[in-house]
């Protein structure tokens, strides 16, 4: 075991924050979004979205680039807005592309 008061070399640090801060189950949640496209299919920008949602105006960019994970009254914010379930926005599983889901090639 790694005791903190041990770690006092700058380069320590991210090994600290890599190996001890984070469980094991953090670092492989990861979550999944379809903001990028739900934006583009109705011609909004980040700032409309921002805007729509009230979040910070870095907010969003954080989401659609897997930075930060929303709160889950952010989710039913967005959720509510484009009128979507939340699994159909966030997934814990990567998102196939929807030409697939909708027209499967067998």
């Amino acid at each position: 075991m790694v005791h903190v008061a041990n770690i006092h070399k700058p380069n320590n640090v991210s090994y600290l924050y890599n190996n001890l801060l984070i469980s094991p189950r953090e670092k492989e949640s990861h979550l999944y979004n379809r903001l990028p496209v739900l934006r583009a299919e109705r011609g909004l920008s980040r700032q409309d979205l921002t805007t729509a949602v009230e979040v910070n105006s870095q907010t969003i960019g954080y989401l659609e680039r897997g930075d930060d994970k929303p709160s889950l009254e952010l989710a039913f914010r967005l959720s509510e807005y484009f009128g979507l379930p939340i699994e159909a926005i966030f997934s814990r599983a990567p998102f196939k592309p929807l030409s697939e889901e909708k027209y499967p090639q067998d």
